[in-house]
C-alpha cells in the first residue's frame, strides 16, 4: 500500500492540513476547484525560479488569499514590495475577486521534497547524467538533517529507446506509519527524447517531534534526549 498511495493524500485530514480551505455549494465548486488550479498553475509558471513549494488558498465571501511558501520571497516581493502589489493587481484582473497574498519563506530547501524534485528535474533539463543527479541529492539531503530520503526517476534515461524506472534511497522512508512526516514531491523534467517524472521521499521525523521543543536534536536525525534526573542529599 505504501507503494501506491500518494503520501500527501493520505495523511489530509490526519496529520496534514487541506491545501485549499473553504466551503463552497454543489453548483459553484467545481468551478472554484478549476479556478484553485489555475491560480496555482500561473502563480507557478510566472515565478519559475522562485522555489514555490507549496500554494495554501483560503476563500472568504469578500476575498481570497493565497500563501506562498517560497525559498526565494524577494523574488515574489520585489524592490518595496513593486512586484508583489503587480502580482496582485494581475491575478484581481484574471479571476475578478480580492486577492490578498502572504508569502511565508522556506528555511532549508533540501529538507522540501517538491524543491528536491525540482532540483533533480533541471539538471535533467541540462542534460546531466542521472545517477550523478540522484546520488549527489541523496547527499545533499542526507546532510540537511532528515531521517531518510528516496529518489524514483522514470522515462527515458539517457536517452534510451526503451522508458524505465530507476530509484535509489538513503535511510528510513516508513511510508505507512501516518505518524511519521514523509514529505513527498513531484515535478516533470522536458527532456529532447520525451518527459521524465521525479519522485522525491523525504522522512522529516515523527510529527510530534517537530511540533515539540526538540527541534536541534530532531533536525541533525538524533533523538531529542531525556532530562538528567537530579540526585537526591
Amino acid at each position: 500500500m505504501g507503494q501506491k498511495v500518494r503520501p500527501t493524500g493520505f495523511r489530509i485530514g490526519i496529520t496534514e492540513d487541506w491545501r485549499s480551505r473553504w466551503f463552497a455549494s454543489k453548483k459553484e465548486f467545481g468551478d472554484l476547484l478549476i479556478e484553485d488550479q489555475k491560480i496555482r498553475s500561473y502563480i507557478k509558471e510566472k515565478y519559475k525560479f522562485a522555489l514555490i513549494a507549496k500554494i495554501e488558498i483560503e476563500r472568504s465571501t469578500k476575498s481570497v488569499v493565497i500563501r506562498l511558501h517560497s525559498a526565494r520571497p524577494g523574488i515574489i516581493i520585489g524592490r518595496k514590495g513593486q512586484e508583489l502589489d503587480r502580482l496582485v493587481a494581475e491575478l484581481e484582473k484574471k479571476f475578478q475577486r480580492v486577492m490578498d497574498l502572504k508569502i511565508e519563506e522556506i528555511n532549508d530547501p533540501q529538507r522540501t521534497a517538491v524543491l528536491v524534485a525540482e532540483d533533480v528535474a533541471a539538471q535533467l533539463e541540462k542534460r546531466g547524467s542521472f545517477r550523478r543527479a540522484i546520488k549527489r541529492t541523496l547527499d545533499q539531503v542526507m546532510e540537511s538533517g532528515v531521517y531518510g530520503v528516496k529518489i524514483q526517476v522514470s522515462g527515458r534515461l539517457g536517452g534510451s529507446e526503451m522508458s524505465r524506472t530507476e530509484k535509489a534511497s538513503r535511510g528510513s522512508i516508513p511510508l505507512s506509519t501516518l505518524r511519521r512526516h514523509i514529505d513527498y514531491g513531484f515535478a516533470e523534467s522536458k527532456t529532447a527524447q520525451g518527459i521524465i517524472g521525479v519522485k522525491v521521499w523525504i522522512d522529516r521525523g515523527m510529527y510530534s517531534t517537530e511540533e515539540s521543543g526538540d527541534g536541534a536534536n530532531a533536525q541533525k536525525g538524533e533523538a531529542p534526549k531525556k532530562p538528567k534526573k537530579a540526585h537526591k542529599g
